[in-house]
């Protein structure tokens, strides 16, 4: 059987193995065009190059364009080595000596073809074999040749990172990528680089970017392991992935990576190669770089690491969101210790040297993860950064005026106020913010769980604030020529055909403005309001900083216009303080690269104009908690608010000032339906009741010097102190009066510690390594201990020893163990006194906590 000729091909030619498709060039430049010109536009082929070249250059394409995308990432240099690259392909497959050579390679098979034509079986073994062969050799063409620009991917701009810290200069926060600054190779601590190797790609300095035996090891010593113990890829072929190829698990971009891996090596010494892999890998916790984790989780650049601290960072690369130190430290130092013994295994170390850093193993140095409850706070930090700076290229610091420890007990007395009396009363969301009298906000509890809903109801949500509105009526009253002292008639009222009704139905006939103002008398309020007339009322809103749309209505005097509790919080401060208006504001410094962005100018309100006004309306705010409905808001230093309640209870409010603290509270359901019959003056009111007390008490702690002894209206009042991080046996407190130790010891003379301790789990405590087990409380360890250690954070507690060994702690006048108990946060032991047996009951009886279940 003859052989069938091969099939023509461009331009007469017969087609062989070498032609690879695709149009043809000319033999000669076209007329007319420049000399040159066709060689310019087929990829720069040599004079004298044969035209074969052109259809491999053609279909080289797609590799072309990758290797300008990977090229602009290393370097102009590298650039040149692509254009190189592509130019000696298209030269090589338009050679003649490789058309001489293909030639001579179908010569020498001729044989092994007529003896495989003689025996069948063997014809079909190698035809199969070449089958293989030629489908690989395609595949892999096809793999180079449809490389897109850009691997795959959409590159985006990455916003820059914005860590969050405190007034106290503790960061406790961070939005976005940290990439942080990039190592050169000889900033690159040893230990780091060896503990990488050593862990993921031990031939790294002896392979070309491709370790076939490497990748056999990693395989049989994982299994051997019954775990991921050493990486299969190797550094390069990792940078190439996380540089520029897809995340996809196919065979394609497998032999895209292993090819630019091979085209990389080429082009860079392996420092460099593994510098620029130390700066592109991802730790976990949004961080980017080895000197951005380094400064994450230990507090130091990457420069300062130690041998335990380069080998928990090492470990992290593999599966970082799973081992990431500030959620799961177990896990982080027990890769440390296979990356130790890696390192053993390649002699980077002794096993002394490995023994000796698994004792010692790292300590995360920094908050190991954002509170959940601060994300509100958070949230309005970023917005307040990009209003003020925009979106800048480089990561941020911005220093807040978050009181941590007021933030704790914001969110405490809101969850336990809910968690107690929430479901009885229809009432599914609670919003609280404490701001000093300049405006400074301490703390924002924006709703009841930011995991279930972000949307913040200090700043975001507009409802109607009731008889708040009260206050700018009675003040426009006030600056007209009213007096507390002057009467009024509670009677029945009609403004058009609008008839408003008392709280209740009651009339109280002739009322002083002071005591309408305390008991919240409506008729009183619609009279004054139309006696200065609604647009003044609207003016003095507007003045002390109300923005949102304010009706020209009778009926605005009871607060029909929608409100944020923000806005309306800030107007009482203004009126506490005696200022003309306040601004709220969260950011005092923002700082980029060592540079200062931002910094707050430190200027105090301006003073109201009426000072004589503002007196009178303090006076009236003072009755509301002393006589009227704010009653249980009650604190032991002068305080003044007021309540508010809107129609079939979809809204209550309690907003008021004490000491240098300016808080507003708001409960309500977000579906606006109606509550329980809660007003203002209850649930609201023991809310602010519970966070101011706790909070003066912390701040005058905390403020032992000029700033505990800062007054309502003086900004410095917005600074605190940080609370005690350590536990010790409390200092003496001397009576004046009779020289008697009155706390350091309890009535039998032991030794009481005070202190912020650690949770081991909801029944035992940690003072600085002192361990204390808490009198009745078979403790939890998991979620329940996570949650009360955020609960105790920087918080002050007291412990007696009691019988047995254990102790009996109390923490803001409560017994913790009862507290806990009470909410489901772990099991009554035998020791449990009946008090605690009560407790447990009654968490069992609300499926509280675990019993929830």
């Amino acid at each position: 059987m003859s052989e069938r000729p091969p099939e023509p091909g461009p331009e007469g030619r017969p087609r062989d193995w070498l032609d690879l498709g695709g149009p043809a060039r000319p033999a000669a430049d076209p007329p007319g065009a420049p000399e040159g010109a066709s060689r310019e536009s087929t990829g720069g082929a040599p004079e004298g190059a044969t035209t074969r070249g052109a259809p491999a250059a053609g279909r080289f394409a797609g590799f072309s364009r990758a290797a300008a995308g990977i090229g602009a990432r290393i370097g102009p240099a590298a650039r040149t080595g692509f254009v190189r690259a592509r130019a000696g392909a298209t030269r090589l497959a338009g050679h003649p000596a490789t058309r001489r050579a293909a030639a001579a390679t179908a010569a020498a098979w001729r044989p092994a073809a007529a003896f495989a034509r003689r025996v069948p079986w063997l014809r079909v073994a190698a035809a199969t074999a070449a089958l293989g062969l030629g489908l690989a050799l395609a595949y892999t063409l096809y793999a180079l040749t449809t490389l897109p620009v850009n691997g795959g991917l959409t590159v985006e701009p990455t916003a820059s990172a914005l860590v969050v810290r405190a007034a106290d200069g503790q960061a406790f926060a961070t939005r976005g990528v940290i990439k942080g600054a990039k190592l050169a190779p000889k900033e690159v601590p040893p230990v780091l680089a060896k503990a990488i190797v050593a862990i993921e790609d031990r031939r790294f300095y002896a392979h070309h970017g491709i370790d076939l035996r490497g990748l056999v090891r990693a395989a049989f010593r994982n299994a051997a392991a019954g775990g991921t113990r050493e990486g299969g890829s190797t550094l390069t072929q990792q940078l190439v992935r996380m540089s520029y190829l897809s995340q996809d698990r196919t065979l394609k971009r497998k032999v895209q990576e292993a090819v630019l891996s091979l085209w990389l090596e080429s082009q860079l010494p392996k420092d460099e190669i593994l510098t620029r892999y130390l700066n592109a890998a991802y730790f976990g916790a949004g961080v980017y770089g080895a000197d951005a984790a380094a400064q994450r989780y230990f507090g130091k650049p990457a420069k300062e690491l130690t041998l335990s601290e380069a080998a928990m960072l090492a470990g992290l690369v593999r599966a970082p969101s799973q081992l990431a130190p500030h959620r799961n430290l177990d896990g982080a130092r027990g890769r440390a210790a296979q990356v130790l013994d890696a390192m053993v295994e390649t002699g980077a170390i002794t096993a002394a040297e490995a023994e000796a850093a698994k004792r010692a193993p790292a300590t995360v140095r920094v908050p190991t993860e954002t509170p959940v409850g601060t994300n509100y706070f958070v949230d309005n930090v970023a917005d307040s950064v990009r209003g003020l700076i925009g979106t800048g290229p480089a990561d941020a610091t911005v220093r807040t005026t978050l009181d941590l420890t007021l933030q704790n007990i914001a969110e405490s007395v809101i969850a336990r106020r809910l968690d107690q009396d929430g479901e009885r009363r229809k009432v599914s969301q609670g919003a609280l913010v404490a701001m000093a009298p300049d405006g400074a906000i301490l703390a924002m509890v924006g709703g009841r769980d930011y995991a279930d809903s972000q949307f913040n109801r200090v700043t975001q949500a507009k409802r109607q604030p009731g008889s708040l509105f009260k206050l700018f009526v009675y003040l426009t009253a006030l600056q007209q020529g009213y007096r507390p002292d002057s009467t009024m008639v509670d009677r029945p009222t009609q403004v058009g055909e609008w008839e408003p009704e008392n709280y209740g139905g009651r009339y109280r006939g002739a009322v002083s403005l002071r005591s309408a103002f305390a008991h919240s008398i409506n008729t009183v309020a619609v009279q004054l309001a139309e006696a200065v007339g609604i647009p003044a009322v609207i003016e003095t809103a507007r003045s002390l900083g109300i923005t949102s749309d304010l009706p020209n209505l009778p009926s605005l005097a009871l607060g029909s216009a929608e409100t944020t509790l923000l806005e309306i919080t800030r107007a009482y401060a203004a009126v506490a303080a005696g200022a003309e208006t306040v601004e709220p504001y969260s950011v005092r410094q923002i700082l980029a690269r060592e540079q200062t962005l931002y910094t707050r100018p430190q200027t105090a309100p301006t003073p109201a104009r009426d000072q004589a006004a503002r007196t009178g309306m303090l006076d009236l705010l003072s009755a509301v908690i002393r006589e009227g409905t704010g009653k249980n808001a009650r604190v032991s230093v002068p305080a003044g608010g007021k309540s508010g309640t809107t129609q079939d209870s979809r809204d209550a409010w309690f907003v008021g000032f004490a000491g240098d603290l300016v808080v507003g509270v708001w409960l309500g359901n977000d579906d606006n339906t109606p509550m329980a019959g809660v007003t203002g003056g209850d649930m609201p009111a023991l809310i602010w009741h519970d966070f101011v007390t706790q909070a003066l008490a912390a701040r005058a702690k905390a403020g032992k010097g000029e700033a505990g002894k800062a007054q309502l209206g003086k900004p410095e009042a917005a600074r605190s102190a940080p609370a005690p991080q350590t536990a010790s046996i409390a200092e003496p407190d001397v009576d004046p009066r009779s020289g008697q130790d009155v706390t350091s010891r309890d009535l039998a003379g032991r030794a009481v510690l005070r202190g912020s301790p650690a949770v081991v789990d909801t029944g035992t405590l940690d003072f600085d390594g002192r361990t204390v087990r808490l009198t009745g409380v078979e403790g939890l360890s998991g979620r329940n201990a996570r949650e009360l250690g955020r609960y105790l954070r920087r918080r002050d507690v007291a412990c007696a020893p009691a019988e047995g060994g254990a102790y009996r702690c109390s923490l803001d006048g409560q017994d913790l163990s009862e507290l806990i108990l009470f909410n489901g946060g772990g099991r009554a032991s035998a020791d449990a006194t009946p008090d605690l047996l009560a407790a447990e009951e009654q968490a069992r009886s609300n499926r509280i906590g675990i019993w929830r279940r």
